[in-house]
């Protein structure tokens, strides 16, 4: 048996070829290795790793400007969660150019002049930072490989085509991970392997695809599972909303300044409270989304959760008081 987990690259920018050596364009590696803190940083890109990446160096002093083709940040999270995160994020200083392309790149002496102009077309400007960071995303690494020479299919993306239990055409060969369809995340990857190696030793391997937590890991963090608002919407389930401010939780407006920032909602269906989604935006999000992911894989309903014991003081009470807030209300709020 073969498993093939060859992982994924950075998609490319035509218009801003990188070159991580020079450190004046660079990607996701190269932004961990500027020798120097940049005055002014360009990110282009609004998904997870471009804010990320941009947070880190907005600490460390940089005037971070996030330039972005779509009319929002991370499209296909939850839009509450992230039109509050984008007013965070300009609360800290970043600014953000949305429904605005890339046209033209010139790399200079002391620094990188991007020529942008909307995303549907119009007038064309030009603006220079000292470092661009490319970040429009990552695509699977199977190209160059061979694989079609083992018989082993693609789709149009690139993406190894794989079955319910993770085989390819070949029937001794198994992929997993950044290189077949889903998100491109390690610990997904992570129970892929799992369900593949228990499927080729006779078990029966399996992935709830429902119940794989997303985390941006910035300040504060943002982490989501399960359906959004509008993903329902669409789909025309009904159901209920609950959520709590970080703002009104003890332990967060303890803390060190920005912790009360955010909220925690939760998606239930109207008709059997069962938790279908769970949005996060505040301090340890991270770590709190774990909380959702057990409750959904078990079919917990957010009254299973309300009714549980949380302990004083802690950040999870927030993800209490928004379950008490989807069935009925919250206490502290």
């Amino acid at each position: 048996m073969r498993k093939t987990t060859t992982g994924s690259e950075v998609t490319p920018l035509p218009p801003v070829p990188v070159d991580n050596a020079t450190g004046k364009i660079v990607d996701s590696t190269g932004a961990l290795d500027i020798s120097s803190i940049p005055k002014s940083l360009a990110v282009i890109g609004g998904g997870v790793i471009g804010l990320e990446m941009g947070s880190v160096w907005s600490r460390l002093g940089s005037n971070v400007t996030v330039i972005e083709f779509m009319d929002r940040l991370c499209p296909a999270m939850d839009h509450e969660l992230t039109k509050k995160f984008q007013t965070t994020l300009k609360k800290q200083g970043f600014k953000f150019k949305l429904k605005t392309k890339v046209v033209k790149s010139e790399v200079q002496d002391d620094g990188v002049v991007l020529t942008t102009e909307p995303s549907k077309g119009g007038d064309a400007t030009e603006e220079k930072y000292d470092v661009v960071l490319v970040a429009t995303g990552r695509r699977p690494y199977t190209d160059g490989l061979g694989l079609e020479n083992l018989g082993i299919q693609t789709d149009k993306l690139g993406r190894i085509e794989v079955d319910d239990h993770f085989r390819t055409a070949v029937p001794n060969i198994y992929a997993i991970g950044d290189c077949i369809d889903g998100p491109m995340l390690a610990h997904k990857a992570e129970e892929e392997g799992i369900a593949a190696v228990e499927t080729i030793a006779g078990y029966a391997g399996h992935v709830n695809y429902d119940a794989i937590p997303g985390v941006i890991y910035t300040f504060p963090e943002v982490a989501s599972v399960g359906k959004t608002e509008e993903e329902l919407k669409e789909a025309n389930i009904e159901f209920n909303k609950g959520s709590f401010p970080f703002a009104a939780n003890s332990r967060a407006r303890a803390n060190a300044t920005g912790n009360s920032e955010g909220f925690v909602k939760i998606l239930t269906d109207k008709n059997t409270d069962r938790i279908l989604g769970v949005h996060i935006m505040g301090p340890n999000a991270g770590e709190m989304i774990a909380e959702g992911v057990l409750g959904m894989e078990y079919g917990a309903s957010a009254e299973d959760i309300a009714r549980t014991c949380h302990a004083h003081p802690t950040l999870s009470e927030a993800f209490k008081e928004a379950c008490m807030d989807a069935y009925d209300k919250p206490i502290h709020f």
